[in-house]
């Protein structure tokens, strides 16, 4: 008796932490509103495991847009701009004014102090807008050029998803770069909470792709996150909440072209 109470408490307290960080990873990556009331450091951090369940739903948002694009006989190139446009507006383009900021700083300045105030500046530079260019257009060609929309479709929901689990991964590994913003107040998420997203990850990469292409996927997310975090280091010290955004984007490219392109590709 007393051991089926205790398993339903343990089952109940983890619905109700689930329940409790979908809002709050919702409200941090998209325009959703967060719950009215103040919220703990550590709830914040924690919610980093529901950042992939975040990126599947704007990722099935988007792929929404383009089979409805498709649908109406737009070209294959019109309908994954209009995706990506789609996936920008409920995001209020978060992650890609993180590339932009990245780009600008660490191609600008001379020493982490220089780079931290470029990344703050909201002036876009030239470094800032050519990885915003490069990004959105390779991510436009690569599910242009792919077999069709359900294909296509599946690749952003697997991309969308499965990118946001570097984020974690990065706030967890990397000490705050600054005193406050973004990264900072975001805390550091538990070891069982990275695992946990990079888990939700892999699991929408392995539904959504051929097993071969998301154990590809998984890879190269992992190396992204790696390589980013010792640029990180390198450059300003640690962490910012561009670094995060600028993390997920490149993820999401290399996804896309994992599903794009060579022996691994769905074309």
């Amino acid at each position: 008796m007393h051991g089926n109470t205790s398993d339903e408490n343990w089952k109940e307290r983890l619905l109700r932490g689930w329940v409790r960080d979908i809002p709050l990873a919702f409200g941090f990556l998209t325009r959703l509103r967060l719950p009215a009331r103040q919220v703990p450091e550590d709830e914040f951090a924690r919610a980093a495991r529901a950042y992939p369940l975040v990126g599947a739903w704007v990722g099935l948002m988007g792929a929404a847009v383009l089979a409805a694009a498709a649908w109406l006989g737009l070209p294959p190139l019109a309908c994954a701009l209009a995706a990506l446009a789609a996936m920008v507006l409920l995001t209020g383009g978060l992650h890609e004014d993180g590339l932009a900021d990245v780009a600008d700083g660490f191609g600008g300045g001379s020493n982490p102090d220089e780079r931290l105030t470029i990344m703050r500046d909201s002036r876009t530079g030239a470094f800032g807008v050519l990885a915003l260019v490069l990004a959105l257009g390779l991510k436009a060609a690569l599910l242009a050029g792919m077999a069709g929309v359900v294909p296509a479709a599946l690749a952003l929901i697997a991309a969308a998803a499965l990118s946001r689990a570097a984020m974690p991964l990065l706030m967890a590994w990397l000490a705050p770069a600054r005193h406050d913003g973004l990264a900072r107040n975001a805390g550091a998420p538990r070891p069982v909470d990275v695992m946990a997203g990079l888990a939700l990850g892999a699991a929408a990469a392995f539904l959504c792709l051929p097993w071969a292409h998301a154990l590809v996927a998984v890879g190269l997310v992992l190396l992204v996150a790696v390589t980013m975090g010792f640029m990180a280091i390198d450059r300003i010290g640690g962490k910012t909440g561009d670094v995060l955004g600028a993390a997920q984007q490149v993820s999401e490219v290399a996804i896309l072209a994992v599903a794009a392109a060579g022996p691994f590709g769905l074309a």
